[in-house]
């Protein structure tokens, strides 16, 4: 397959998600024929995800699936890959391994999407906790353009014959993939976290969107803000305010639990506490807070905080704030809307493949 060909393929599966979301169709998407051969298949998967996955919700599973379709519009491919000219070429195809997280649904699309595209075979090692959704949308690829039947691979056995690997994991799964694959090629991905910066100057409509950063995968993505930082003296009602809408997070059933366990720890310890019956806000100095839990932090100056974020962007995803200073930053309620160009952790993947 050449350039065209691949791309083609995933702008017609972005097609078909986007019908299956029900969105409005446009010049090139797909009628609603074809969708009906796919429209049970996600139904019942997305079901299913939810029974494997408790944190997996159809409304998570939607919102996942609804970027994806963002990203495999025409224009957004056509943008991403006309900045690499090495794609054009016609090279020998790799077999790229890919150990996926499992943190939020279908997290890791975006390397298969790059092993892929950059025409590599993916040896894929799905997480326990997502086993089902990114092997759907590869059938569907895969009867739109029947040749990625030679490229896309699931295995649980031990990774042979590879000529790169990426993967995805905790720090101390990171320090476990960086010795065993430390003879190839790699991309290893350890925690991170985003933070918010408020200064006080913030809108109602600031907040809310905050709040989908925060609230979106019920925190559990690397882009999910787990901490505040707020000036000297700040008060939380107007934060408090703006986000009770997203009050019913605390009806699904593992996170409502998570909070009440938090909780119950943090009042049993005497810990100072803010609390409005759905997340906890904790001052505290780390960046990962448990789920239900908001960490925050004061400051005194802000041109001093940037420098120490700065200092810090090693372990920092997103940074999101009005008016501040940092190579990772975000406007809020956009965290988890990446481009294709926002690669984890800052490294570019489809470089990396393409320098093989």
């Amino acid at each position: 397959m050449n350039l065209q060909q691949r791309t083609e393929a995933f702008v017609q599966l972005g097609e078909i998600i986007n019908a299956y979301l029900g969105n409005s169709a446009e010049e090139n998407d797909v009628n609603a024929e074809s969708i009906g051969i796919y429209y049970e298949k996600l139904h019942l998967t997305i079901e299913q995800a939810f029974y494997q996955n408790g944190w997996f919700t159809k409304d998570n599973v939607l919102k996942s699936l609804s970027e994806i379709a963002a990203m495999l519009k025409r224009d957004e491919l056509e943008t991403w890959l006309k900045n690499y000219e090495k794609l054009k070429a016609a090279n020998s195809p790799k077999n790229i391994g890919i150990i996926m997280a499992g943190n939020i649904p279908m997290v890791g699309f975006h390397d298969l999407l790059c092993v892929l595209i950059s025409g590599n075979k993916a040896i894929v090692r799905l997480s326990s906790q997502d086993k089902i959704l990114i092997p759907l949308l590869t059938d569907i690829l895969c009867s739109i353009e029947p040749q990625f039947q030679n490229y896309i691979f699931y295995t649980e056995a031990p990774f042979k014959s590879i000529d790169a690997i990426i993967a995805t994991g905790s720090n101390n799964s990171a320090r476990y993939f960086e010795h065993y694959f430390s003879k190839h090629p790699h991309i290893i991905r350890k925690n991170r976290n985003s933070v918010a910066v408020l200064d006080g100057t913030e809108s109602e409509s600031d907040f809310y969107n905050l709040g989908s950063d925060i609230f979106t995968y019920f925190g559990l993505g690397c882009r999910n803000v787990s901490k505040l930082y707020v000036p000297e003296n700040y008060q939380f009602d107007a934060f408090f305010r703006a986000i009770y809408d997203y009050n019913p997070v605390v009806n699904n059933k593992k996170y409502g639990n998570n909070y009440d366990y938090n909780k119950t720890i943090y009042l049993l310890n005497s810990e100072k506490l803010l609390d409005n019956g759905f997340v906890l806000l904790r001052q505290d100095t780390s960046f990962a807070s448990p789920v239900g839990v908001l960490f925050y932090e004061y400051y005194s100056d802000k041109s001093i905080l940037e420098n120490q974020l700065t200092e810090q962007k090693e372990q920092l995803q997103c940074v999101v704030g009005k008016e501040i200073k940092h190579p990772a930053k975000v406007n809020f309620g956009e965290t988890q809307m990446p481009k294709l160009w926002d690669y984890a952790d800052g490294v570019d993947t489809l470089n990396f493949l393409l320098s093989l």
